[in-house]
């Protein structure tokens, strides 16, 4: 469905665009830790994690205040460390035994992945929900496998290292209904298009100013030396593989028996956005219209930046805690079958 959405009514708090500006941490156990690794002369390994407290914010000063950790992790596949946040819900530490569900939040381009804390007030907007949220490194590698450069397998990065490392290291639901995934700009074309090749690992897949015609830009548009890094990533102009990245084609071919294994999808785009974004989000409409793929596609005043995304990330939560609360009803089948 397509709704054109008018802004929230509620005010909306600004984010800071200084790093670590936003957050307050706890000094005082902050400097006695440093002080005591200095004086025994000890650096962070590699998988070490660092816990902040979530940002006040007059929205949700009621609320339990989330925390968040960095991980340091080592990437064989890229040969790189690759660090990720995670902000944990309110009594995860205090819980032995419970589950969580997760959600994997992707940054733009020419982004990083402390984008999602300094940049919004996503961990005091996640605090209540009861699940995971994990924000990965991505560079600017438009999360697929590299066509021109072997070790940048990002795709293969997120699916085959990044969801293990997680499922290992946190209390997480290891299973289809407890995992989605969604992004802003680059981070939403990767989504939706792990969404559309992945039915079977995410329940859930969210957009905010998708990218989703990344795979179209040519030469003339981008030139000069800005266009080197395109054709690494997605390959010469009409190649299989850019096809195979295009979520457009990848969507138009599904049959109909892959449509009903779709996780539910939610994007969106602001009305002031560039016509590089805001035509290609509609056209995706469009298309999922079509193929009766299970969607929900809005446009709201806002332009391409991190005004509207703050605005917009606390309806991509709920939406994923909506979905990720549901049984899967794969296996609920499967439970039935004799």
């Amino acid at each position: 469905m397509r709704l054109r959405a008018r802004a929230p009514a509620f005010p909306v708090s600004k984010a800071i665009d200084i790093p670590g500006m936003q957050h307050r941490y706890n000094t005082s156990r902050w400097l006695t830790r440093c002080l005591l690794l200095v004086a025994l002369g000890v650096m962070f390994p590699p998988l070490s994690t660092v816990a902040v407290r979530s940002p006040k914010n007059p929205l949700t000063a009621s609320r339990p205040l989330s925390s968040v950790e960095t991980v340091r992790f080592r990437s064989q596949l890229i040969n790189t460390t690759l660090p990720y946040n995670v902000i944990l819900p309110p009594g995860y530490q205090a819980s032995r035994t419970t589950r969580y569900p997760v959600l994997y939040l992707l940054h733009g381009w020419a982004g990083h992945y402390t984008d999602w804390i300094t940049r919004t007030n996503v961990a005091d907007y996640a605090a209540q929900y009861g699940f995971v949220v994990v924000m990965p490194e991505g560079n600017s590698s438009w999360y697929v496998d590299s066509a021109g450069v072997t070790t940048d397998k990002y795709e293969t990065y997120i699916l085959r290292e990044l969801i293990p490392d997680v499922d290992q290291r946190y209390r997480t639901i290891q299973a289809r209904y407890g995992r989605a995934v969604a992004g802003l700009s680059m981070g939403g074309y990767g989504a939706i298009k792990y969404g559309l090749k992945y039915p079977g690992t995410f329940v859930f897949a969210g957009s905010m100013s998708g990218a989703f015609g990344v795979t179209r830009y040519t030469q003339n548009e981008i030139g000069g030396k800005d266009w080197e890094p395109f054709q690494k990533i997605f390959g010469p102009q009409d190649s299989e593989i850019r096809k195979a990245n295009d979520v457009f084609e990848i969507a138009r071919g599904l049959s109909a028996a892959r449509v009903a294994s779709l996780p539910y999808f939610y994007f969106d785009c602001g009305t002031e956005d560039a016509g590089q974004h805001f035509k290609p989000n509609r056209e995706l409409s469009e298309i999922f219209l079509e193929k009766k793929i299970p969607h929900e596609y809005r446009e709201l005043p806002g332009t391409h930046g991190w005004a509207y995304w703050d605005q917009q990330v606390p309806e991509v939560l709920r939406i994923a805690a909506e979905k990720m609360s549901r049984p899967d009803p794969r296996q609920q089948k499967q439970k039935r079958s004799p």
